[in-house]
């Protein structure tokens, strides 16, 4: 399981998490801030975080040399269950100095029952340096820094042959209408249906066709639409969202555009969502929608990642050419303790040291504005971080991972499987509008 999709998994146990924390109630916790904030520590600070196997070991080797120079030792442990034991170590007195957490929401939640540290004052420097505005507010709470955001993901990318498409003679799309247009030729030209799409992922089946529904909710109706909607301010039966569904079922649910070399409409839902690397590596699907990660199943498809390789990648298109918005993910690193040792581990993290030091390893990104992007190992996530980097982008956290698990990991997945299904559009936003919890 890849670090961008940890977050997928353990919706629904971050959402119990919450809800025990709720009935803990709010008489405060080891988080309130204390006298001794500041002081000398004992030379251990510990981490706690989702990141597991090979990422793990990664991120260790990332801070080990700053570990040497400051007499520091991390100590860093993974769990399955975090989303759930986070919250139970908190309230027994028991929690982590530092943890990493997947979801901005359970941060939030722990920061706003005075579970959390507020942010020393060095990170609170670095990520006004270092990070965007729209990064920031994942880690503030009623106006105040509790975490600095550490790792990212892009999604949205359409991954695509640029050899197919100098064939075809077609050219990468700047619209929505041209993504349409080229979908057409393509399909046209090879009598073939040119996308290629996977819904399938066990429990959380149902998942990437979220992702495309948020790229598409941002893209056409705007940022401020978008936030209201993950707040449900705005319903998913407001009109702004119906249209995001339909025209995502322009390509989704068209017999003559999907699914390349695995069926029919309705075989999306059965088909896992890495095997969709293997067509697109070998030519037999002409594109497909996934994020940054996907780099990764490409190649152990045999395929080639890069602008002139067997597989490159353009970022959805908005319905108006030169709009540069994208959703994503991230990690967003809290604190328990705010001893001496805890501050200067919160700092380095929240650091472009500790970014170009990890990035270099290989295999992740980050949107910290210090990072070198020649540091990344694959021409795409040079990409994605150039996108991150750029002011003129409008980012947005993953919709479903900032809503209550009900909804999140529940009613949405479930929504876009019956939707694949052939359920009208109207009823699957009535099902999964009613997943919202009342209160």
């Amino acid at each position: 399981m890849r670090p961008s999709l940890h977050r997928r998994f353990t919706a629904p146990i971050a959402m119990a998490a919450i809800a025990g924390l709720a009935l803990a109630g709010c008489s405060g916790g080891p988080g309130a801030t204390t006298a001794d904030s500041g002081a000398k520590g004992d030379g251990v600070v510990t981490v706690y975080g989702t990141i597991a196997d090979t990422e793990a070991q990664l991120l260790e080797k990332s801070w080990a040399g700053w570990e040497k120079d400051n007499k520091i030792d991390i100590q860093y442990e993974s769990s399955k269950e975090f989303e759930s034991q986070i919250s139970i170590r908190a309230q027994g007195g028991n929690a982590p100095d530092i943890a990493i957490f997947p979801q901005p929401g359970l941060m939030k939640d722990l920061a706003s029952r005075n579970f959390l540290k507020a942010a020393p004052d060095a990170v609170a420097a670095n990520v006004d340096k270092n990070w965007s505005a729209d990064w920031k507010a994942y880690g503030t709470v009623d106006g105040t820094l509790y975490g600095a955001p550490l790792m990212a993901s892009v999604k949205g990318f359409v991954w695509y042959s640029p050899a197919k498409f100098k064939e075809w003679g077609v050219e990468v799309p700047t619209t929505w209408d041209e993504l349409l247009a080229v979908t057409k030729t393509i399909q046209e030209k090879t009598g073939a249906a040119p996308w290629c799409a996977g819904f399938g992922s066990g429990d959380a089946t149902g998942w990437p066709g979220t992702d495309w529904v948020e790229d598409l909710v941002l893209r056409q109706a705007g940022a401020e639409t978008y936030d209201k909607w993950v707040a449900n301010e705005i319903p998913f039966t407001d009109p702004a969202i119906k249209g995001a569904f339909d025209s995502l079922g322009e390509i989704l649910l068209n017999p003559s555009y999907v699914n390349a070399t695995f069926g029919d409409v309705k075989s999306i839902n059965s088909t896992p969502f890495g095997d969709v690397a293997t067509p697109i590596s070998n030519g037999t699907c002409a594109l497909t929608h996934q994020a940054s990660f996907f780099d990764g199943f490409i190649t152990d498809a045999g395929g080639q990642v890069g602008p002139d390789a067997d597989v490159w990648a353009f970022i959805t298109p908005s319905v108006k050419a030169g709009g540069q918005t994208v959703t994503g993910g991230g990690e967003i690193v809290g604190a328990f303790s705010d001893d001496a040792d805890t501050q200067k581990v919160l700092e380095y993290l929240s650091s472009a040291d500790w970014a170009n030091s990890r990035v270099g390893l290989g295999g992740v990104i980050s949107a910290n504005k210090g990072l070198d992007a020649s540091k990344a190992t694959s021409p795409i996530l040079q990409q994605a971080i150039t996108i991150l980097q750029d002011p003129k982008t409008t980012f947005r956290f993953d919709g479903s991972d900032l809503m209550p698990g009900a909804v999140g990991s529940g009613t949405f997945w479930k929504g876009m499987v019956s939707w694949i299904n052939g359920t009208p559009t109207d009823e699957v936003l009535t099902s999964i509008e009613a997943g919202w919890p009342s209160s």
